[in-house]
């Protein structure tokens, strides 16, 4: 038998039938694509808007001022671009600052809760605090006073501090010290501890006789935060009373890491962070009380008594690099000042 001639092979023979295209592949290769493109650039959009708002102080008006989840983030780029490089014209504008503080008052008002209006009270206090003009102030002090808010009562407190400093800067002062200082007084007498301490230290800003009268009294608290911010507070105010809570700042121990967990580490174990957070406090707290240790000695012109003076001499050996620093430089400063009080 023989074979019948066999018919030349195509290319087509080697490929599938050919379809047209459905119209579910016709969504996913075009309409799919299309839609991540178009998300990404409205996202890109959207940030490099609010970037921007800083051209038209207005435009951050508009925006706090609409009902929508986003608002904070304007208040919190207004707080960015008071502090930038062309800040120095939104910082005189008195009518967008009291713009500002109406909508502070009004979120206030308005009863809302939750994350979202927090986040939008804290930034707008923040804001107004980098603000240099007088008329920031009355909102900062009324939200100060605000006990039944103790969160955006801190943030108006911290900003009072910032607002002073920037009224300074620019040659105003507030027109009102006492009731500023009074506002903040009120504020230190809440429960909340981080109040207490923010408190102390916008009261060592201020200054007056009764923000050094409440510092007297802040400086004996329970809490340590809020008897150092004290100490430091009463130091930049020249008062020697200060030297009760430096000394305790300087006397704070170094935590080494692998002491805190109480037992050799275990076999890989990862980096203890806690302890990590505590070591870097203390170093913190030690360098601050060095710091509030000279403004003491360049208010008073004398050295500290010899107790104080020998904590800051065993620091020459402490094993972070940023405290030894800073007791070389409060001895220098005393060696030209003559040897330690006893």
């Amino acid at each position: 038998m023989t074979d019948s001639p066999r018919r030349p092979i195509s290319p087509d023979d080697a490929l599938p039938p050919v379809e047209p295209p459905s119209a579910a592949f016709l969504v996913q290769l075009f309409l799919v694509p299309g839609l991540i493109v178009a998300i990404i650039v409205g996202v890109w959009l959207a940030f490099h808007w609010l970037a921007h708002l800083g051209n038209d102080p207005q435009a951050y008006v508009r925006t706090l001022r609409r009902d929508n989840e986003g608002r904070w983030q304007a208040a919190l780029n207004l707080a960015n671009d008071l502090r930038g490089p062309g800040g120095a014209v939104l910082k005189a504008d008195a009518s967008l600052a009291t713009e500002l503080g109406r909508i502070l008052g009004e979120e206030v008002s308005s009863g809302r809760t939750g994350e979202q209006s927090q986040t939008l009270r804290l930034y707008l206090c923040r804001a107004l605090g980098e603000f240099a003009t007088p008329a920031a102030v009355e909102p900062l002090v009324q939200r100060a006073r605000d006990a039944s808010d103790p969160q955006t009562a801190r943030a108006a407190v911290e900003a009072l501090a910032v607002l002073s400093t920037n009224l300074v800067a620019a040659g105003q002062s507030l027109q009102n010290p006492a009731g500023v200082a009074a506002a903040v007084v009120e504020a230190s007498r809440g429960g909340e501890p981080q109040l207490r301490s923010s408190s102390a230290f916008t009261l060592g800003v201020l200054g007056g006789p009764a923000a050094v009268e409440r510092l007297l009294v802040l400086a004996g608290d329970e809490a340590d935060d809020v008897r150092f911010n004290a100490g430091l507070a009463l130091a930049r105010q020249g008062r020697e009373e200060a030297l009760e809570p430096i000394a305790e700042m300087l006397a704070l121990p170094d935590v080494p890491p692998a002491a805190d967990a109480g037992r050799p580490p275990a076999p890989n174990a990862g980096i203890d962070m806690a302890a990590q957070s505590r070591r870097y406090k203390r170093a913190l707290v030690v360098v601050n009380a060095l710091r509030g240790l000279a403004l003491l000695i360049d208010a008073t012109h004398q050295p500290p008594p010899a107790g104080v003076l020998e904590r800051v001499r065993g620091l020459r050996e402490d094993p972070v690099g940023d405290v030894r620093s800073a007791a070389a430089e409060v001895e220098k400063k005393i060696e030209r000042l003559g040897v330690g009080r006893s």
